[in-house]
């Protein structure tokens, strides 16, 4: 489960970002966008970083990830459509000049901090 690494390098990051900020406090909320085509199973993320989370300033925060989807558009006929995997053809046309667009990114999108 590759996705504990993840929430250990996501904690990483909102810790390193908050002190970057010159702030100190408990973490509230952190919204990750983490893709449909990412390889990050989002209820497996979650339940890593409600665990790995114990002891840090993320211990009591609320995550909210927000799925990001993923299309493919045909450079033949000009189709875009949603894909939940990877396409090597065009679902209309059938052509295989495609491209992928979105979909494969894992982004710390916000934090926010208790009010002092």
């Amino acid at each position: 489960m590759h996705e504990i690494a993840i929430a250990d390098a996501v904690i990483e990051q909102v810790q390193g970002e908050v002190r970057r900020a010159g702030a100190s406090g408990q973490v509230t909320r952190v919204a990750l966008v983490v893709g449909r085509l990412s390889g990050v199973n989002p209820d497996s993320l979650r339940f890593a970083l409600d665990l790995l989370a114990k002891g840090t300033m993320l211990e009591s925060a609320r995550i909210e990830i927000v799925g990001q989807n993923a299309f493919c558009r045909c450079a033949a006929c000009g189709d875009r459509a949603e894909i939940d995997d990877l396409e090597a053809r065009c679902r209309q046309c059938g052509s295989s000049d495609v491209a992928i667009e979105g979909g494969r990114d894992l982004l710390l999108e916000s934090i926010e901090l208790e009010e002092c």
